[in-house]
């Protein structure tokens, strides 16, 4: 009933919006991170870790990959929002998508002992096993719901691709202008999508992830000069809204999903300690570490709000003080940040789509023929972000198209079938809890998209 074996294993870490994902499968995120300098084994038919992560280590790990353009929308998150309604929210959001990634890790941990793996299966895995073993009526989804999540990762990580291009044309226009350099903000996005493309070009990833380090301290350097900048002359509270208008609440929520959709990160994470068990304790890595980056979060967007109000943009970088030596250094620190991001971001969805094709029509030329779908995937990014150019928009959407499927919804759906299996079936309480989650991120997703399509046709339309 479960295909045991093993497939080709390439390891890399990325910073996204909200995630740190790692293929260890073609067809199974899971997930490494190359600065712990890991080696894998097998000894007697266990997969083993010889160079395993502290507690200390994990948690940087989790910081690193929850510190993104998410990070920064969240001031645009607070405009949709209000400056009371947003903290408060934001912090339940964050309890939830923890508590759904809890869901995630118990589901992988019984699947990994039912199964007998050699190896904690990975996202997509979790849910193809949970469902095969599940009630009769459930096995015959098993594929199709594996090849959901598949496809919602891909749209999750090539909508991230398509924010980073908007997110950095952004940036480089705000240099340009103040040189009197005054170029569209598609030309700008046409020059960055070619060194992009020169990146994706490249098929053997560790010759990337050195670049992974480098982002990390560009990141970092420039996310705390964003916040000093944010805390400076701060106006009264009195001054904004307290809870925005019903309509623009879709858009707030779109992006908070957005920033808080780490549920790729979580497996790969606990897999990787040195005593996995202490990933999940009430004072274990993901709780703690989350309270910390849902505190950042909060913090940043009550900042970013309360300094720049309605004015606040799409990333708080493009709010800097224009024409200042510090403001342009942090804006090109961030970008190149994100742009040596992109390509290994980019190898997910290559990653998950790109095996079946090459079995079917990749017998002659392999790689030339790769090359070309790596080109044509990042000519679709490009396109993509031409056409929505608005970032906080584009930032709302793929947040409320994907993020919430995967944060929101399918963790609560795998508890429910899994427990189903149980004697006594589903308790009542479990049952009405994972409703309303699961009832959350289709309000989330249905509202999110449609308030962030009608926003974006209205900004085409002024």
């Amino acid at each position: 009933m479960v295909d045991k074996k093993m497939q080709h294993e390439i390891n890399i870490t990325h910073i996204s919006g909200s995630v740190v994902s790692d293929i260890h499968e073609i067809n199974s995120l899971s997930g490494t991170l190359p600065e712990t300098k890991k080696q894998e084994a097998h000894n007697g038919g266990h997969h083993v870790v010889t160079h395993p992560t502290s507690y200390a280590d994990t948690m940087l790990h989790l910081f690193r990959g929850n510190i993104g353009t998410g990070l920064l929308a969240m001031g645009d998150a607070f405009k949709n929002g209000g400056i009371v309604f947003s903290p408060i929210v934001t912090a339940l959001l964050g309890i939830i998508c923890v508590h759904a990634q809890h869901l995630l890790l118990n589901c992988s941990e019984e699947m990994h002992r039912k199964s007998k793996r050699d190896r904690a299966p990975g996202f997509a895995e979790t849910v193809y096993l949970v469902f095969a073993s599940g009630p009769v009526s459930c096995r015959s989804m098993a594929t199709t719901m594996k090849i959901l999540v598949n496809g919602f990762l891909c749209v999750t990580q090539l909508g991230f691709c398509c924010v980073y291009i908007v997110f950095i044309a952004n940036n480089v226009k705000m240099i340009c202008d103040q040189y009197n350099i005054h170029i569209s903000l598609s030309i700008h996005m046409l020059f960055v999508v070619l060194p992009i493309m020169l990146a994706c070009m490249v098929r053997n990833l560790k010759y990337l992830t050195p670049f992974s380090t480098i982002a990390n301290i560009m990141m970092a350097f420039g996310v705390a000069v964003v916040i000093y900048a944010a805390t400076q002359d701060l106006p009264a509270v009195e001054t904004r809204v307290y809870m925005a208008s019903w309509q623009q609440l879709p858009l707030y929520f779109g992006t908070a999903i957005y920033a808080f959709e780490g549920i790729g990160l979580v497996l790969p994470l606990k897999n990787e300690m040195s005593n996995p068990e202490s990933f999940q304790k009430p004072l274990g890595v993901l709780n703690v570490g989350m309270v910390v980056v849902g505190s950042i979060f909060i913090t940043v967007g009550f900042l970013g709000y309360l300094k720049w109000g309605d004015e606040v943009l799409g990333s708080l970088t493009l709010n800097l003080q224009p024409g200042e030596v510090l403001s342009n250094v942090v804006q090109s620190l961030i970008a190149l940040a994100i742009l040596f991001t992109y390509p290994l971001q980019f190898y997910v969805p290559i990653a998950i789509t790109w095996p079946a094709i090459e079995k079917k029509y990749g017998a002659t030329h392999p790689v030339a023929k790769e090359l070309g779908y790596r080109a044509l995937l990042v000519i679709l990014t490009f396109i993509l972000a031409e056409s929505i150019p608005e970032l906080g928009l584009f930032i709302s959407l793929v947040g409320a198209v994907s993020s919430t499927a995967l944060a929101l919804m399918f963790p609560p759906l795998l508890e429910l079938v899994s427990t189903s299996q149980k004697p006594g079936g589903i308790p009542t309480h479990i049952l009405i809890k994972n409703c309303f989650i699961i009832l959350l991120g289709l309000f989330i997703f249905s509202t999110g998209t449609y308030e962030s399509v009608a926003s974006i046709v209205r900004a085409f339309q002024v």
